[in-house]
């Protein structure tokens, strides 16, 4: 089994995917986590800020995972 070392590249939007992912499901399990955390009321309590957020992070989400495993297949071919 080879071993390639992992590029500061691959980890930066590993994490990045890990956190906008994290965002979608803390949307998703508490709806208006935005006035509870931070004590503001962007949108009255509707949820739409978040929802908003949300559906940007997805997008932001399915980015890096695209560039996250581009880099993985890439670091992969390359030999050890």
């Amino acid at each position: 089994m080879h071993r390639h070392p992992i590029s500061r590249t691959f980890v930066i939007e590993t994490v990045l995917f890990i956190v906008a992912a994290l965002n979608v499901v803390l949307t998703l399990l508490w709806p208006d986590w935005i006035e509870i955390v931070f004590r503001v009321d962007p949108d009255n309590h509707s949820g739409s800020f978040e929802w908003a957020l949300a559906g940007v992070a997805v997008a932001i989400a399915v980015l890096f995972g695209i560039l996250a495993r581009r880099e993985w297949k890439k670091l992969s071919s390359q030999p050890a």
